[in-house]
C-alpha cells in the first residue's frame, strides 16, 4: 500500500519520548523523520545559544529544510517532532509544518504527547541524551512546565496521548489508530 501524503507533527515536553515514538511511527507510515534536533543541532554544535550566529544558522537550516521538503515527491509523508509551548514564537514554528502540509496538499495531523512529571524527569535524565545535545537539566524542564502549556495546534486532526505508562511502540500504535491509517511496513 502506498502511504497517504501526511505531515505529522508530534509535540511534547523535552524527555517525553517524542523521537522514539516518531521513529516507530515513521517506520509504520513509510515516512521520513525530521526531528527537532535534526534542525537544531548544526547551530548547537557550532555556536553558543546566546551567540547571534546560533539563531541565524538555526533559522537558515530550518528554512532550507522546509523549502526542500516542499519539493519532495507528492506521495512522501513526513513526521516532525518539536517541544513547543503556548508562546508566539513556538506557534510560528508549528505553523511552518501546517504551511508545509497545505503547500503539499497533505493531511496535517497534530499530535500532543504528555506524561506525568515524575516519568518526564526520569526520561529526561536517561543516559545518552546529552550526547545528542538534548536537554537533561531537570530544573529547566520543571521551569518550562510551570511557566507554559504544551502547544495544541490546529490540524486536520488533533491527537492527544498520555504516554506515562506507554512504550514508544504502543504510543505509535495509538497514533496510527487515531489517524486511521494501516501501517505500510
Amino acid at each position: 500500500m502506498e502511504p497517504s501524503d501526511l505531515v505529522v507533527h508530534i509535540n511534547g515536553w523535552p524527555g517525553s519520548g517524542k523521537l522514539t515514538i516518531a521513529r516507530h511511527l515513521a517506520e509504520r507510515l513509510g515516512a521520513r523523520l525530521a526531528d527537532n534536533h535534526t534542525l537544531i543541532n548544526p547551530a548547537e554544535a557550532l555556536f553558543a545559544r546566546g551567540d547571534p550566529l546560533y539563531r541565524s544558522l538555526r533559522s537558515a537550516v530550518r528554512k532550507s529544510v522546509f523549502e526542500h521538503l516542499a519539493k519532495a515527491p507528492a506521495e512522501q509523508s513526513f513526521v516532525f517532532t518539536d517541544a513547543l509551548s503556548d508562546d508566539a514564537a513556538d506557534a510560528r514554528a508549528f505553523e511552518d509544518c501546517a504551511a508545509l502540509a497545505r503547500q503539499r496538499g497533505a493531511r496535517f495531523i497534530a499530535v500532543v504527547i504528555d506524561c506525568d512529571i515524575e516519568e518526564n524527569l526520569k526520561r529526561l535524565t536517561r543516559a545518552g541524551r546529552s550526547k545528542l545535545h538534548k536537554l537533561t537539566d531537570p530544573e529547566v524542564l520543571l521551569g518550562l512546565r510551570r511557566a507554559h502549556r504544551l502547544l495544541r495546534g490546529n490540524g486536520d486532526l488533533l491527537v492527544e496521548i498520555d504516554v506515562t505508562t506507554l512504550g514508544a511502540d504502543e504510543a505509535a500504535e495509538a497514533i496510527m489508530s487515531a489517524i486511521a491509517i494501516p501501517a505500510v511496513r
